[in-house]
């Protein structure tokens, strides 16, 4: 019978009775000890829990402290990342800007090559390696755009990793500094006046994330940011190695080229200089025949005299009288000279129109070579002159 229980009974029986004092000092002992033993129990719970409580605190800040560690790792892994493909970003541009003046110079000189004459105009070596140089320098530069569009979407991806990065280390910094000071609390650190408000959950528990789901968002963070990094690995060694080849490609092209140049700029000296010996030769024989023919005509103008003679003494001897008139030997012999000296002159005005028909046809020959020499040198000053002007500062280096 407990303590309470006992002035009850009394009452119900009606009437005084002698109070039972032992039995309430009894129960009231009882009571006190039962109370120390709950005292004690409760003590010992509540430091205990506290104590548990305060170590799942301390471990749930190394838990985070490590996960703070694992991504600032990869924060910088990837800050190094988007700035070295900056780098590579300002190198592609540059590469890119380097392919416009040489472009432009190879359209020039195919511009400056119609020019020429139109039987000079043909396909030769020269406007292949030129058509040639164009692809080159077209493709190089298409490939660049497309790598440097490649590098601002990594760079973009990187930055994507970066923020959520960030935003998971805030988190965690915030609920870090949290716990970090729930573990500072004591049971003397409170106002005893001031009882912290609890702030109602804003869902249900059932909603809350698991540890295992917690960690799991900072490992797929991790995991893209590792992924990311690899890949801007993977496109920087694609992208160095793409501009060494495409650098290589452009000088080997550009020396073809420059060796094309250098072939049909001889080649057309050459030619040039052969078809001016022949001019030389050509007027000189043009200068000999002019002189043939006023020799021709000097000695023909020089025979015409002996033979006036002759024709003069025939003439005159025919009028000899009767019996005089005979073929003696002097008559003879001038019909013979009036003879030779006619065939000769025939033979030497037979050879002055032969004389001007060569004349004509020597000046022919003459106006073709020097047009000829002239379209020659007109191709070599294309060629060498204003191509080589435009082509000499053209430098293909190291992107």
């Amino acid at each position: 019978m407990s303590l309470m229980e006992e002035p009850l009974r009394w009452r119900k029986v009606g009437g005084p009775k002698p109070v039972d004092v032992e039995a309430i000092r009894r129960c009231s002992e009882r009571l006190t000890a039962e109370s120390k033993r709950l005292l004690s129990e409760v003590d010992k719970t509540s430091k205990r829990v506290q104590q548990d409580a305060k170590q799942r605190l301390e471990q749930r800040v190394r838990d985070i402290q490590y996960l703070r560690d694992e991504l600032e790792r990869r924060l910088e892994e990837v800050l190094e990342e988007i700035e070295a493909l900056v780098g590579f970003k300002a190198r592609v541009e540059r590469a890119l800007e380097g392919c416009s003046d040489p472009l432009r110079v190879t359209l020039l000189c195919l511009e400056e090559r119609t020019k020429r004459a139109r039987v000079e105009q043909g396909r030769d070596e020269v406007e292949r390696e030129l058509l040639q140089e164009m692809e080159v320098f077209e493709g190089v530069a298409s490939l660049l755009q497309r790598t440097l569009e490649q590098i601002v979407e990594q760079i973009r991806l990187n930055r994507s990793a970066k923020y959520h990065l960030e935003k998971d280390l805030k988190d965690k910094f915030q609920a870090q500094s949290i716990d970090d000071l729930c573990t500072l609390m004591t049971n003397n650190s409170l106002n005893p006046d001031h009882r912290p408000k609890v702030l109602p959950l804003t869902h249900s528990p059932s909603m809350a994330l698991s540890p295992e789901e917690w960690e799991g968002l900072s490992a797929v963070n991790i995991s893209r940011a590792e992924q990311e990094k690899a890949n801007s690995a993977s496109l920087r060694a694609l992208v160095a190695s793409l501009l060494e080849q495409t650098a290589c490609d452009m000088r080997s092209q550009l020396r073809a080229t420059a060796l094309a140049f250098q072939r049909k700029i001889q080649e057309t000296k050459t030619a040039k200089a052969q078809m001016e010996d022949h001019l030389a030769r050509v007027q000189s024989e043009l200068t000999s025949q002019k002189r043939n023919m006023e020799a021709l005509g000097v000695a023909m103008a020089e025979k015409e005299i002996p033979l006036n003679v002759a024709q003069a003494r025939l003439s005159a001897r025919s009028k000899r009288p009767g019996t005089e008139l005979c073929h003696d030997p002097a008559q003879a012999l001038l019909l013979v000279e009036v003879q030779e000296l006619t065939a000769h002159i025939n033979k030497m005005r037979t050879a002055a129109s032969l004389s001007a028909v060569t004349q004509r046809s020597l000046v022919r020959c003459q106006l073709e070579l020097e047009d000829n020499v002239e379209v020659k040198a007109r191709s070599l000053y294309v060629d060498e002159v204003l191509c080589g002007q435009h082509r000499e500062p053209t430098v293909i280096h190291d992107f």
